[in-house]
């Protein structure tokens, strides 16, 4: 089956109950048993419910994975992977990471004992040097949020395998339509389902999906024994939104290509971010591992203006000053204030996460009125 029919059709079938075609709601904490233990493979929801069960299928099979688990939010799916180490353990990082899985790393599991590096993975011998004895897991952002760093997953799997180490690969960003990394050698894939496989700005959820059974039972267990589950009715929003995930990204990165050729060629903007350009920093890895470039562009303006770039963002119009990304509506940020305020100055700017760097992720409108809202925003 291909992914396109896959959005539609994988691990689905219609409810058993009436023949519904979409899954129900079933807004249910427990379920009838006829004696004890005698049931139909549902308990109480913390530990399943049909509708995340439909969820967790589908996004199993968009990953080509064979387990999948949802969580209520992207970093409560990060947390149940961390919750596989204990205190001694280390983790090596990508650097340019998201400021919220920073903060969880740095302000939660640091002080259980773990250590982290955070190392600039665009060349994977970068890695080597950091993994010792207590090395665990390696964790992946691939592209990167906010910079677009391409990091080349099949020659990190490599290397984790060499020293029997997870390899865990976040791909929000990407979304299973441009790359599957568990087919490049990854052990789990996290999702911020909250971004595009929701895609409509209306649930935060996170997913897990692994292709092994050992490691799923891991997972389900942490799932199950820390509860931060999603509910049936945003399980039931976000697998409505993975049937329309791949013309969606068709439609997100056309957008993406046109704006950020766009802000290329502006007079005023100093660099921009997008992996599709030829120059762009191990473009021929994005090229080989990924469909297509998404709908995710950075860029700065010249000078590096603090204020400037704060004009540019209040002045825009179809894009919505907001949090969050990958919504059919476009969504312009500041991360140093906003998504990676929680990283320190000091830490950020050394990836390139400057003040006057802004964020956009691209919406599915008419192009050109995307590109209209740039020109008067920038001037």
């Amino acid at each position: 089956m291909k992914f396109n029919t896959k959005t539609i059709h994988g691990n689905q079938e219609p409810d058993k109950a009436y023949g519904s075609v979409m899954p129900p709601i079933y807004q249910t904490t427990t379920y009838a048993q006829t004696t004890p233990g005698g049931h139909k493979g549902y308990q109480y929801s913390r530990s399943a419910n049909p509708t995340r069960t439909a969820l967790e299928n589908a996004l199993a099979s968009i990953e080509n994975g064979t387990h999948a688990m949802a969580f209520g939010s992207g970093l409560a799916a990060i947390d149940a992977v961390l919750k596989l180490l204990k205190s001694g353990d280390e983790v090596i990082s990508t650097n340019d990471l998201y400021g919220g899985t920073y903060r969880l790393f740095t302000k939660i599991f640091e002080g259980f004992g773990i250590k982290f590096h955070y190392v600039g993975m665009e060349n994977v011998a970068n890695i080597a040097s950091y993994i010792n004895k207590n090395t665990k897991l390696i964790w992946v952002e691939t592209p990167t949020n906010p910079m677009m760093t391409i990091i080349d997953i099949k020659a990190t799997a490599a290397v984790a395998k060499e020293h029997q180490l997870l390899l865990a690969v976040d791909n929000t960003f990407a979304t299973p339509y441009l790359q599957q990394p568990l087919d490049l050698g990854a052990d789990i894939v996290m999702h911020s389902a909250t971004k595009y496989l929701g895609g409509h700005s209306d649930v935060v959820m996170g997913a897990l999906i692994v292709n092994d059974k050992a490691l799923a039972d891991r997972l389900y267990f942490i799932q199950n024994a820390s509860g931060a589950i999603c509910g049936p009715q945003d399980s039931f929003l976000v697998l409505r939104g993975i049937k329309t995930l791949h013309i969606r990204m068709q439609r997100h990165c056309e957008n993406g290509k046109a704006v950020a050729e766009y802000l290329k060629n502006h007079p005023k903007i100093e660099a921009v971010y997008w992996p599709g350009f030829e120059d762009h920093p191990n473009h021929a890895i994005a090229k080989a591992q990924m469909k297509d470039f998404g709908g995710m562009v950075s860029f700065t303006t010249k000078g590096n203006k603090y204020n400037e770039a704060i004009k540019i963002i209040e002045r825009l119009q179809i894009f919505t000053l907001a949090e969050s990304l990958g919504g059919v509506e476009s969504l312009a940020g500041h991360p140093a204030s906003m998504t990676h305020a929680s990283i320190p100055k000091e830490v950020r700017e050394k990836t390139g996460v400057v003040d006057s760097l802004i964020r956009l992720s691209v919406g599915i409108e008419d192009e050109e009125d995307l590109i209209a809202d740039l020109k008067q925003a920038i001037g």
